[in-house]
């Protein structure tokens, strides 16, 4: 039996795309396809290295090649069930807006933290710059120091401003690159500058709600031009953290693991205990509130993630 490899491009329910050089093979899953140690709603992802062969007409996916990384969120409330993003990824992108709709802080740090969790680099777009009153640049303009300050990239972009994208092109270059972010953030608009030619379909907020509408409903990869990968998922209403040991969270707020050394206790969580450098940071205006807020929400396995 002739065994053939390739990429994963597009995974669309029961029907995988692999792509293997220029051809792009529409495959299925052979059997009850399962990894070892994740509960997964999709045991393939995109960016995964797959190898499949030909039983007739059908191309049928045998086995998984092994990960570099991939990185997953929970697959809805109260679920122990996860979903995986991406795999093979290079950097994580994170398409936020301050409003229209809103990205909250509660949702950054999540995503933050699990890219921290799978050891994948990640940074923040905050998109739609054009429309940004001064109050909204003033708060972006926090957040950017925010972020930035703790050692994560934030690029302030417009799809109608192309000087805006140019950083952001740098970046992405000869690199595997996610993005994800709600509904409505104008994720597909900006892979639509990014990638001249592609014309992702674009679907206006809901007036109503201020909320998006799902104009991306499977994950795909794309080429870009001048080299490299967007890896463009569906927009992500909640971003549900899974299974993190509590012990290990403060790995995942890179500030606090800068402390942790300090503290009192070398388990130390940063709640209650004597001797927290954490707590004496936070007290002393050194530590974000709202990053503390949000990491004792993850802390607590809170289902409030938006």
């Amino acid at each position: 039996m002739q065994t053939f490899e390739g990429i994963v491009v597009k995974t669309t329910g029961n029907i995988i795309t692999v792509q293997t050089g220029n051809e792009r093979i529409l495959c299925r899953i052979k059997g009850n396809f399962r990894i070892k140690d994740i509960n997964s709603t999709n045991p393939v992802a995109v960016g995964d290295y797959v190898k499949y062969y030909f039983e007739g007409d059908d191309a049928l996916i045998t086995d998984l090649l092994d990960r570099k990384n991939y990185i997953i969120r929970k697959s809805k409330k109260l679920s122990k069930q996860v979903h995986i993003l991406a795999a093979n990824i290079d950097h994580a992108f994170l398409v936020a807006t301050p409003v229209l709709p809103r990205t909250s802080t509660g949702f950054i740090d999540r995503f933050l933290a699990t890219a921290e969790a799978y050891s994948i680099k990640a940074s923040i777009i905050f998109t739609k710059a054009d429309i940004y009153n001064r109050d909204i640049l003033n708060y972006v303009d926090e957040l950017k120091n925010l972020y930035s300050g703790i050692g994560y990239s934030v690029y302030v972009v417009s799809s109608q401003i192309p000087d805006s994208l140019i950083p952001l092109r740098t970046q992405l270059k000869d690199k595997t690159n996610l993005f994800t972010g709600h509904s409505g953030v104008g994720k597909s608009s900006l892979i639509n500058v990014l990638i001249p030619g592609l014309n992702l379909k674009v679907t206006p907020i809901s007036e109503q709600h201020l909320t998006g509408k799902h104009s991306t409903t499977f994950a795909e990869m794309h080429q870009l031009p001048e080299g490299g990968f967007i890896i463009d998922t569906p927009g992500i209403r909640e971003f549900g953290t899974y299974d993190f040991n509590k012990n290990d969270v403060t790995h995942y707020f890179p500030e606090f693991f800068q402390l942790l050394p300090q503290c009192k206790f070398n388990n130390c969580i940063h709640v209650n205990e004597s001797g927290c450098e954490v707590l004496a940071a936070l007290e002393r205006g050194e530590v974000s509130p709202s990053r503390y807020h949000n990491y004792l929400s993850i802390l607590n396995n809170e289902d409030i993630f938006r």
